[in-house]
């Protein structure tokens, strides 16, 4: 996919649970058609990486002519997923991205209930990485500041703003004429 000196590139970021069953996936291939297709695809990935030590530092593997990197930590398990074409340090840096954000706005609490509870910040860590399957960013750090940050002026341009920053300035706006 990304060779022939075109982009890295992505075909899932994968965040499931400790049974193999979604918390927050992201597909930006269309290699897996149907949700029956993606649904088979992490069974089988999750069934053949459960067994192995992937909490101390990110495994590499190959599955279906697909590189997936992957951790596992407490009851998660980070995946990420690109052709067989592609570098996999590039994907072992995305996948570690999304896990230092991830642990960054979980508080350092990395855990499945934490994880549902944060469920909107985790999606929107999905889209500061991966926009198409083009890696963007995949510094923990900054992605977590992109998705927490409330610099954004209240007056900025809804398109400009999060969802959960356009809600707080609904919010704010709706305060406001109640009160006058």
């Amino acid at each position: 996919m990304a060779s022939n000196g075109m982009c890295p590139s992505v075909k899932n970021i994968l965040l499931l649970d400790s049974e193999g069953k979604r918390v927050a996936v992201k597909y930006y291939s269309d290699d897996w058609p149907t949700n029956n297709a993606k649904l088979a695809f992490e069974k089988f990935v999750f069934s053949k990486t459960v067994k192995t030590n992937a909490r101390t530092e990110a495994e590499v593997t190959l599955l279906e002519n697909n590189i997936i990197i992957y951790k596992f930590v407490q009851d998660l398990h980070f995946f990420v997923t690109g052709g067989d074409d592609e570098n996999e340090l590039i994907l072992a840096s995305v996948l570690q991205g999304f896990f230092d954000a991830v642990t960054l706005l979980l508080r350092s609490n990395v855990d499945k209930r934490e994880a549902l509870e944060n469920l909107d910040l985790i999606l929107l860590c999905l889209d500061e990485i991966v926009d198409g399957g083009i890696i963007l960013e995949t510094n923990g750090a900054l992605i977590a500041e992109k998705v927490t940050s409330s610099s954004l002026d209240a007056d900025a341009p809804l398109s400009e703003q999060t969802l959960t920053q356009a809600w707080a300035t609904a919010r704010d706006h709706l305060t406001r004429t109640l009160l006058k």
